[in-house]
């Protein structure tokens, strides 16, 4: 590795890690505040334990799993200085493809009736498959045409989404093998979400992968410079947030037992908030996967809480739509005291 590559990685490595023990601590008691807030708000409104019922606890991480899936992707797409608003409607078409080549031998209304019963690696594969070409083109796109990461991935949000309708014609996909639902039953997606958050978390801390990812993110010219193939970077996490947005569409789907076009509607911007309450930086180059599961859990506790105090779905977005502002005015009020220190 040469001088400048690894003078390069340094810096962005600095910016990644600097003052990360206090802000993700921070973010944590975040966390056990918010939940403190509802049990004491349930004891008064209700007469009833927030945090003392385990099935509503169980539900609620079942419930930010699928979210927290994509964020894990949206996370490294973000720390290079991009965005992902396609997610969503990725997911939706990875589950429609699956489903549709999971569905029991024999059913009448199977889209391809010569392609039922298949083995569960089938519907798997293809819903990764799909996800990592949908992030594919999104990254090829961002990086070999230069269209800013917000246009590209619009355009693939808009288009996703109407692949999936169009490719059942809005009906809904039914009567999946059991071989495929499993995968969504239980607390299987909690073991997946994590499982995979421990895989990046590793890879972004530890290997090259992550180090290139962090210096794109913190100067993008001075790591081409350096030597780093920043367009095969940039392609490379794109693939791997489409695939990791298949794999949520795979579990969504195995957990409705269906395929449904209006499936992940919204859950983009789950993810970058969860991202961002994260402390992932939308200015690049710095942020954790382990921040961004704290994120997720914030998202899913708040969520859970206004449901269990009888808040309504429509005050719910308003909050939450509040919280990503305030989250995005800290972060940049952080990045403009970094600049000046």
């Amino acid at each position: 590795m040469t001088e400048p590559l690894t003078n390069t990685i340094a810096v962005a490595e600095r910016k990644a890690g600097r003052r990360r023990l206090p802000n993700e601590l921070g973010i944590v008691l975040v966390l056990i505040g918010i939940a403190l807030f509802f049990e004491a708000v349930g004891w008064g409104v209700r007469g009833q334990s927030f945090l003392g019922n385990p099935q509503r606890l169980l539900v609620m991480i079942l419930q930010v799993s699928i979210v927290g899936l994509i964020a894990i992707g949206v996370t490294q797409v973000i720390i290079t200085g991009g965005i992902d608003l396609s997610s969503g409607s990725v997911l939706a078409v990875s589950a429609m493809v699956a489903a549709s080549l999971a569905q029991e031998p024999g059913y009448a209304r199977a889209v391809f009736p010569g392609l039922t019963g298949l083995p569960f690696v089938v519907p798997l594969l293809c819903g990764l498959v799909i996800g990592g070409i949908a992030g594919l083109i999104n990254g090829s796109l961002i990086a070999i045409t230069a269209i800013p990461p917000f246009i590209a991935t619009l355009g693939m949000m808009v288009t996703a989404r109407s692949v999936a309708q169009l490719y059942t014609r809005g009906q809904p996909i039914s009567m999946l093998a059991d071989n495929y639902t499993w995968i969504g039953s239980g607390a299987v997606p909690v073991f997946i979400f994590l499982a995979v958050a421990m895989i990046f978390h590793v890879a972004l801390r530890y290997t090259r992968y992550g180090k290139f990812t962090y210096a794109i993110g913190a100067n993008p010219q001075a790591a081409r410079v350096s030597g780093i193939n920043v367009r095969r970077h940039i392609m490379l996490v794109y693939t791997i947030a489409g695939v990791l947005s298949g794999l949520a569409g795979l579990v969504t789907s195995a957990r409705a037992a269906s395929g449904q076009s209006s499936m992940g509607t919204g859950y983009e911007l789950d993810a970058i908030a969860a991202a961002v309450i994260g402390g992932v930086s939308l200015a690049g180059g710095a942020g954790r996967i382990s921040g961004t599961v704290i994120g997720t859990l914030i998202l899913g506790v708040m969520t859970s809480g206004f449901t269990f105090v009888g808040i309504d779905a429509y005050v719910q977005g308003i909050v939450k739509g509040i919280i990503i502002v305030a989250a995005v005015v800290i972060d940049q009020y952080r990045q403009s005291r970094r600049r000046k220190a």
